[in-house]
């Protein structure tokens, strides 16, 4: 599994400080949506510029507007952009489009999505690259889903699957197993005490 670090709820300097703290711990780099809104494309554009290494997300939650927002994250460094699956087809297809041409992936959030369904129709549209997602909100509600029954229904090894949403050190011998390819975590780093050595820990749990 692959550790994704999500800064959200961070200020400018909080991020840089954050990823250069992490940054040996850590193997994705996420933007959060919050960031972005306050920061526009600038801090992925000087994310990447000083870190170029790095395998940067962009968290657009693009809903709409597929190819101008794709552009808009591929053209400033992202490696990686998130579109929403409830999502017009064509706002995803051309999403796709624009990151097969950068090189780059699209990340398909299923905040709010359920069942096998959608997903299928993703795969069929091309995407390959998926975030089961609890939402911020939907933690605070005590809501959970189990996501298993859909992970279970797909074999294409080339499909892959993120997690998202309340993940602790104390989650991670849990999911262990279960399907995942990536761990998205982010308070539990960021508003540590020591966002070094509670990254170090997960990442020691996650091998």
């Amino acid at each position: 599994m692959k550790l994704q670090l999500a800064l959200d709820r961070l200020t400018k300097e909080e991020c840089f400080l954050m990823v250069e703290e992490t940054l040996p711990c850590v193997d994705w780099i996420e933007i959060g949506t919050g960031v972005i809104k306050e920061y526009g494309m600038d801090i992925v554009r000087e994310m990447k510029l000083r870190y170029p290494d790095i395998v940067l997300v962009a968290d657009m939650k693009t809903c709409d507007a597929g190819q101008f927002e794709a552009q808009q994250a591929f053209d400033a460094g992202a490696d990686i952009m998130t579109v929403m699956a409830f999502s017009h087809d064509e706002t995803i297809e051309a999403a796709l489009s624009v990151a097969a041409e950068h090189n780059g992936q699209i990340m398909i959030d299923m905040l709010q999505v359920d069942g096998s369904g959608r997903l299928e129709e993703l795969e069929s549209l091309g995407a390959t690259l998926f975030a089961l997602h609890i939402g911020k909100d939907g933690q605070s509600a005590g809501k959970h889903t189990n996501f298993q029954k859909e992970l279970q229904q797909f074999t294409n090894p080339k499909l892959k699957f993120a997690l998202a949403g309340g993940i602790t050190a104390s989650s991670i011998p849990t999911l262990k197993g279960k399907g995942f390819d990536v761990l998205i975590i982010g308070s539990a780093i960021t508003a540590s005490d020591n966002p070094r050595n509670a990254a170090k820990e997960i990442q020691n749990l996650m091998k």
